[in-house]
């Protein structure tokens, strides 16, 4: 029986039944939510989590973590709307938001690795430092105004190509494959899990360690990013509190899709299904009059079963 649930853990099939039972749950307990418009509206929710928990899956895979994101995506939802707002082209907008995110996360994994610094501590530290300069610049207030095609192109009643389909989906589509394959088959991600297996081995493999988590910091940072660029949009102006849920449901997403916080376990697809779950849950509690506080009550008590499940196998390096 163990080592048949140990096989199982290996595959996707947990997530497909918690995926069902949770939909099933949903079409008996809220009205029209089997509805085309509710099930676009249930995947757009997921796209922005499944988006910022990109970088978060890659960072994971090295053993890591990364508590920046949210301070970044603030950061990318403020200029965004601040800047389109005073007459900057909105294609210059993004290169100087994702150059920013791009920097600050290469110094994140650079400093972890190199100095041998905690990474928790470490963007923990940034991601206050970047909500603070947010504070001085907003006054904590909502700014500016995000392009009315940004809206659109976020919107669960967004069109692409005349179909009913938010292109946000589309995007976040060709985000993980493109991840998926950066993962998968490219020296770069065969990198990354040798790492997340174990630095020693992996030097002694000539695998550049240092670099490898700098290049996977500066991705999530990129990452959290193009999820503030993106929330403008959704809520048509920068509001830096919107940022705030990203800390917990990105490492919730990561976590519930079977993606294993110590490193080298799991895959981008995993995090996809642990991004619909979450906002699955989420959306059943919400609309069912759960409060706030039990909400996070009952999510958190799905994050240590799931933790319990996945999370007691020792390191890669260890099972050698």
């Amino acid at each position: 029986m163990i080592r048949f649930w140990q096989s199982l853990k290996q595959t996707i099939w947990p997530q497909l039944v918690a995926l069902a039972a949770l939909y099933l749950i949903g079409m008996a307990t809220i009205g029209g939510f089997g509805s085309w418009r509710s099930i676009l509206a249930v995947l757009v929710l997921a796209s922005f989590i499944g988006i910022a928990a990109s970088g978060q899956t890659i960072v994971a895979l090295l053993g890591g973590i990364d508590l920046a994101i949210p301070g970044l995506i603030a950061f990318a939802n403020i200029a965004t709307a601040e800047l389109t707002g005073r007459g900057w082209p909105f294609a210059l907008v993004v290169l100087f938001i994702l150059s920013v995110a791009a920097l600050i996360g290469a110094w994140n994994g650079f400093v972890s690795r190199a100095l041998r610094l905690n990474p928790l501590i470490v963007t923990l530290g940034v991601s206050s430092v970047i909500m603070g300069a947010i504070l001085v610049w907003t006054g904590g207030q909502p700014t500016g105004f995000a392009p009315k095609w940004l809206s659109q192109f976020v919107a669960p009643s967004g069109k692409i190509f005349g179909l009913p389909i938010p292109p946000i989906l589309v995007f976040w589509l060709v985000i993980a494959l493109g991840l998926i394959t950066l993962l998968r088959a490219t020296p770069f991600g065969r990198q990354v899990y040798a790492a997340g297996a174990s630095l020693p081995a992996a030097r002694l493999a000539l695998v550049p360690t240092t670099r490898i988590w700098t290049c996977a910091f500066a991705l999530s940072a990129v990452m959290a990013a193009v999820t503030g660029i993106l929330l403008a949009g959704f809520s048509a102006q920068g509001d830096a509190r919107i940022a705030s849920p990203y800390l917990f449901n990105t490492i919730a997403s990561v976590v519930i899709g079977g993606t294993s916080l110590v490193g080298a376990r799991g895959s981008y697809g995993r995090t996809v299904l642990g991004a619909i779950i979450l906002t699955l849950i989420t959306t059943v509690l919400v609309a069912n009059n759960f409060s706030a506080a039990m909400q996070q009550a009952l999510l958190g008590v799905v994050i240590l079963i799931v933790v319990a499940t996945y999370g007691r196998e020792a390191k890669v390096a260890a099972r050698l």
